[in-house]
C-alpha cells in the first residue's frame, strides 16, 4: 500500500521534505500531529514518512475501515478505528492510548479533525483529543506542517451520491498530472509538554495550544509567499470557519 501511495504522489507532484524527525524518538511511541489542508494530503504525509523510514498509522473513521477491500487492507495495516458521533468514541480514545504506550511506529493524527475551512487554509481551532492522548499516555508529540497538497485534488463534497460528486475530484487530479504540484512537508520537532499533566485542569488546552502554534509557525515558513489566502482556488471547499492561530 505504501508503494502504491508513493507512486500516486509521484504521479501528481514532487515531494519536498525539510526538517528532521527526532532521532531519539525513532522506534518509540510517538504522536505525529499535522495540519489538514485537503483530501490528498494523507497520501502526501504517508509518502513523506515512508521516505524517512517511518510509515505511520492513522486514526480513521469507521466508513473507511468498513469499506470493501481497502477497509480490510487498512485494518491489517494497524490503523485505529474511531466512530465519530457515536458512543464508542471514548472507547477509541482508550484504545489509542493503550496502543500508543507500546507502539513502535508513529500514530499520525489531525488535531483539527477535518480539512480546514478557514479562507486562508490556516489551521482551525481543532480539539484537545491529541493533547489528551499525549498527556494520558505520556507520549511525545512531533509536529508536521504541510503545504501544496490542497492543489492536487479538490475538496469535493462530504457525501458522494453520483457522478457529479466524483467529477471535480477526477478532473482536478488529471490537471495535477498534466501540471505536477509541489508538496512541501516539514518535520517540526518535538513539542515541549514536560510541565503539563493529564490530571491538571486546563493542561489539555494548554498542550493543544502549543501543538497548534508549532504547526502554524512552521506552516507560515512554508507559505511565505502566500501569507493571506492560497493562490490556488478550490471552488468546492467551504470557507465558513476562522483560525485562532493565524499569524
Amino acid at each position: 500500500m505504501t508503494a502504491v501511495d508513493r507512486a500516486v504522489v509521484r504521479l501528481l507532484g514532487r515531494l519536498e521534505i525539510t526538517g528532521e524527525f527526532p532521532a531519539h524518538l525513532r522506534g518509540k511511541p510517538v504522536l505525529v500531529a499535522a495540519n489538514h489542508i485537503g483530501m490528498f494530503d494523507p497520501f502526501v504525509l504517508i509518502a513523506a514518512m515512508t521516505k524517512i523510514g517511518l510509515p505511520p498509522r492513522f486514526m480513521l473513521t469507521a466508513g473507511l475501515l468498513d469499506a470493501p477491500v481497502i477497509g480490510w487492507a487498512l485494518r491489517a495495516s494497524g490503523h485505529l478505528r474511531v466512530d465519530r458521533g457515536k458512543a464508542n468514541v471514548a472507547d477509541a480514545f482508550g484504545r489509542a492510548v493503550e496502543a500508543l504506550r507500546t507502539a513502535r511506529t508513529p500514530l499520525l493524527v489531525y488535531p483539527e479533525g477535518r480539512v480546514s475551512r478557514e479562507p486562508g487554509l490556516w489551521p482551525e481551532r481543532g480539539k484537545t483529543g491529541v493533547a489528551r492522548m499525549a498527556l494520558s499516555g505520556n507520549v511525545p508529540v512531533v509536529t508536521i506542517s504541510q503545504w501544496g497538497a490542497h492543489e492536487a485534488v479538490y475538496w469535493g463534497t462530504e457525501v458522494v451520491s453520483g457522478w457529479s460528486d466524483v467529477k471535480p475530484l477526477l478532473t482536478s487530479s488529471l490537471r495535477s498530472i498534466a501540471s505536477p504540484r509541489t508538496f512541501k512537508v516539514h518535520f517540526g520537532g518535538e513539542v515541549d509538554l514536560s510541565d503539563l499533566t493529564a490530571g491538571k485542569a486546563g493542561d489539555a488546552m494548554r498542550a493543544h495550544g502549543r501543538i497548534m502554534r508549532a504547526i502554524t509557525d512552521d506552516l507560515a515558513k512554508l507559505r511565505i509567499d502566500e501569507p493571506d489566502v492560497p493562490r490556488f482556488h478550490d471552488p468546492t471547499r467551504p470557507t465558513d470557519s476562522t483560525s485562532p492561530w493565524r499569524p
